[in-house]
């Protein structure tokens, strides 16, 4: 059965872990060790290797996986065999050798590594689409619009290798019936909707698939709380779920975030603002009086109020801390249009991200008076404060920047903030950034 409901195969992981570790050991060969020293570091490096892949969970790759998720492993990965390499030559000390060696080794093993990875993950995506092979057979029980959806997933997205050979009403015959049709036609996955269950169906699936062993995952019903990412706690053998996690709330997650905010803040500061900010100081004070700099309260970290920084677009007005720009707007002046069109307006809020109360990447912060509107009107716009606010972030770079139009528009934002507090990775922050730049050279329809 491991053959058959393994990652792809039951040799495929072990395949990956030889592949892996050859790569590592021949490269090896580059520090000229004699045949003991080369053995010693084998042993080492090789247990070694195999305890953090399965802490960093390394291999748990499926076929369902994003290519994102596979190259943020491998820099976690690379962190991590980066620690144990330098711990060996710690350790055996008459076997040194010099950091830029190490570190060249360090990165040249992981690239090959990670190049075999994607090229494995994307000849077996090409096998299942081109040739059917590396297949699963699956079932879903509950015809409804969840069901649906799901085999059109499954039909739409050969690549992951998904076969439906079926979908079963539960109220049409009995269970019984249906369990003989799935033995006989080899089944390897059910999949059930929640919501055309009873729960003694349910149980009754549950005891099916354990003495069958058959995989059986649910889909969430229309019940709100189906449909959050949970965490699953124990508080002694009490398992305990929790309405959200938040990657970012791990102290390391939080160290990595903030030390990346920093280091981008201080290059951007240094190297653009430095000088950027007395040319646009002269341009800006040539075509409108009034100060350099744009401040105005936002909510910002568990709905703490702070001054956000920008370089100011407009004429000095009463109504700026009252009502966002709109196209057109006759209070935004020609340096401005150019400021906003381009987003350079926005680049003294790394101010806020060196001073902490904001970071490069997350939801945009609104005018308080606006917070407060949609806190009342918005279902979970509140959530967005769990962590700091960004200079951008996914709602913005996925196409619900500027001007809220509709309620529409600032409830599909609150949908990517959310996803983006849930689903934090710093490759993530990295990929909106230059989607973030990408669309300020291309120009955005709502940039005004």
């Amino acid at each position: 059965m491991l053959i058959k409901q393994g990652r792809y195969s039951g040799y495929l992981r072990p395949l990956a872990y030889l592949i892996d570790l050859a790569i590592i050991l021949l490269f090896a060969l580059q520090f000229k060790f004699n045949i003991s020293n080369y053995l010693t570091y084998s042993i080492f490096i090789t247990l070694g290797w195999l305890v953090l892949s399965i802490k960093s969970q390394f291999y748990e790759i499926y076929r369902y996986t994003k290519v994102l998720k596979i190259i943020s492993l491998s820099f976690l990965q690379t962190g991590l065999f980066t620690l144990l390499v330098f711990s060996f030559f710690g350790i055996f000390e008459e076997l040194s050798r010099p950091a830029l060696r190490i570190l060249f080794y360090v990165f040249k093993s992981l690239t090959f590594i990670l190049a075999a990875k994607l090229t494995i993950f994307y000849l077996l995506k090409n096998y299942r689409k081109k040739l059917g092979g590396n297949f699963r057979r699956t079932v879903i029980f509950g015809n409804n619009n969840h069901s649906k959806a799901l085999e059109k997933f499954f039909e739409k997205n050969i690549g992951y290798g998904y076969q439906c050979k079926a979908i079963i009403d539960p109220k049409s015959d009995s269970l019984e019936k249906h369990f003989k049709f799935i033995i006989e036609e080899n089944i390897d996955e059910i999949y059930c909707s929640i919501n055309s269950l009873k729960s003694t169906q349910i149980n009754q699936l549950i005891d099916f698939a354990d003495n069958n062993l058959k995989v059986l995952k649910f889909l969430p019903d229309n019940k709100e709380i189906y449909t959050r990412k949970l965490k699953m706690e124990y508080y002694g053998y009490l398992p305990i779920l929790s309405l959200r996690d938040i990657p970012i709330e791990d102290p390391l997650n939080q160290f990595i975030k903030r030390s990346f905010d920093i280091i981008l803040s201080l290059i951007v500061l240094i190297g653009v603002l430095s000088w950027l900010s007395p040319i646009l100081a002269i341009l800006i004070r040539l075509e409108s009086k009034g100060p350099v700099f744009f401040r105005q309260k936002r909510n910002g970290l568990d709905y703490k109020e702070f001054y956000c920084y920008k370089y100011r677009s407009m004429r000095v007005n009463p109504e700026a801390h009252l009502h966002q720009v709109r196209k057109n707007d006759v209070r935004i002046t020609k340096i401005g249009k150019l400021l906003r069109k381009t987003s350079i307006d926005e680049l003294p809020q790394f101010i806020n991200v060196l001073f902490g109360d904001m970071s490069v990447v997350g939801p945009r912060p609104h005018m308080v008076s606006h917070t407060h509107m949609y806190a009342e009107r918005i279902d979970k716009f509140m959530v967005r404060h769990f962590v700091k606010p960004g200079i951008t972030g996914l709602a913005q770079t996925s196409g619900f920047r500027g001007e809220v139009e509709r309620d529409s528009d600032i409830i599909n934002r609150v949908k990517y903030d959310i996803f983006y507090i849930e689903n934090w990775s710093l490759l993530l922050d990295i990929k909106i950034i230059f989607q973030t730049v990408f669309n300020a050279l291309k120009g955005e329809e709502k940039a005004y």
